[in-house]
C-alpha cells in the first residue's frame, strides 16, 4: 500500500460520526484530485463521462465564451462617453449651451430685420451630454455664432453651412441617447441576466458532477485496498456514489440542453443590431438631409469667389 492509499485507509477509518464521513470523503475526493493532476492515476482509472455530457460541456462554454466577449465590449454603452474626444476641452460656458438652444438664437438673429418671424430663445436644457455627436454638434453652434457676430459677408455662407451641421447633429446626438438607453435595457441587461443566472446554474451543476465523479474514483481507489471488514462497506460506497454521478450527470444535461435551447440570446442579439440600425440610419438621414444645402452654398460660394477674381 502507498502512502496515499494508507493515509486514505486510515482516515476512511476513523468512525467519528456523519459529518466526520462526510468530511472523509471530500479529503479523498481531494486526494483523488491531486494525484490526478500529478500523474499518479491512470486514465483507465478515472471514470469517463458520457459522450453526449462532454458535448453539451462544449457548447455551454462556446456560449459563456460568447456572452463574456460580446459584453466586454458592448458594456462601453454603459457610459455615455465612450466616443467623447478627451483631447477636447469644452468650457463651462459651452457645455451649459445645448445644440438646440444655440440654433434658436442663430436662427432669432438672423432673422432681424427680414419679414420671417423670428423664433423666440429658448432655455438651455440642464443636462448636457458629454458624446462626439453633442460635441460636434456644439462645436458648430458655437462656429455658426461666431461667424454670424462678424457681420454680413462672405462668411454668410459658412456660416449657414455650420449651421446646417450642427443641425444634423442635433439629430444624431438625440438619436445616439436612444439609442444607449434602448441598447442598456434591451441588450446589456437580459445579456447579463443570462449569463449570471441559467449559464451559472448550468456551471454549478457541472461542478457537482466533477465533484461526484471524483467521490466515485475515490471510493473506488478505497475498495481496492479496503480489507475484509471494510470491503462490504467499501462496495456499497462505490455502488452509491455510481447512483449520485448518474443522478448528477442526468441534471447537468438537462440544465445544459435548457441553456442552450433558450431563444432569449437571440432575441437580445436582435434588439442590439435593431438599436444600432436606428441609429446609423437616423445618422445617414440627418446628414443627407443637409448635404445638398451644404453643396450648394459651397458652389455658390466658390461661383462668387472665382467671379471675383475675374475683375
Amino acid at each position: 500500500m502507498d502512502g496515499w492509499n494508507k493515509l486514505q485507509s486510515n482516515f476512511a477509518g476513523l468512525n467519528i460520526g456523519q459529518s466526520a464521513t462526510k468530511f472523509a470523503k471530500g479529503f479523498n475526493s481531494s486526494v483523488q484530485a491531486t494525484r490526478e493532476r500529478l500523474g499518479q492515476i491512470s486514465p483507465e482509472e478515472i471514470t469517463e463521462l458520457p459522450q453526449e455530457y462532454k458535448d453539451l460541456e462544449a457548447r455551454v462554454d462556446a456560449l459563456r465564451s460568447t456572452h463574456f466577449t460580446l459584453l466586454k465590449i458592448t458594456k462601453v454603452y454603459e457610459t455615455e462617453s465612450y466616443d467623447y474626444p478627451t483631447q477636447i476641452q469644452e468650457s463651462i460656458a459651452q457645455l451649459s449651451t445645448t445644440i438646440g438652444h444655440g440654433l434658436t438664437n442663430f436662427a432669432a438673429n438672423s432673422f432681424k430685420g427680414t419679414n420671417l418671424p423670428a423664433p423666440a430663445p429658448v432655455p438651455a436644457e440642464p443636462v448636457q451630454h458629454k458624446t462626439l455627436p453633442h460635441a460636434l454638434g456644439r462645436a458648430a453652434t458655437t462656429a455658426a455664432q461666431a461667424l454670424q457676430s462678424t457681420g454680413p459677408g462672405s462668411d454668410d455662407k459658412l456660416a449657414k453651412s455650420m449651421a446646417y451641421y450642427a443641425g444634423a447633429w442635433e439629430k444624431i446626438a438625440d438619436a445616439r441617447v436612444r439609442q444607449d438607453d434602448t441598447i442598456r435595457l434591451r441588450f446589456l441587461q437580459p445579456w447579463q441576466q443570462t449569463l449570471t443566472n441559467s449559464i451559472t446554474v448550468a456551471l454549478k451543476a457541472r461542478q457537482a458532477v466533477a465533484a461526484s465523479r471524483l467521490e466515485l474514483d475515490a471510493a473506488k481507489q478505497a475498495f481496492k485496498t479496503a480489507g475484509p471488514a471494510k470491503q462490504e462497506q467499501s462496495r456499497l460506497e462505490v455502488e452509491n456514489a455510481e447512483d449520485d454521478l448518474v443522478q448528477k450527470t442526468e441534471v447537468a444535461i438537462t440544465l445544459m440542453k435548457t441553456v442552450l435551447e433558450n431563444p432569449e440570446p437571440l432575441k437580445n442579439l436582435n434588439e442590439l443590431v435593431k438599436a444600432q440600425l436606428a441609429y446609423h440610419a437616423a445618422a445617414a438621414d440627418a446628414l443627407s438631409t443637409i448635404q445638398g444645402d451644404v453643396e450648394e452654398l459651397s458652389v455658390a460660394a466658390e461661383g462668387e469667389y472665382r467671379k471675383s477674381r475675374e475683375h
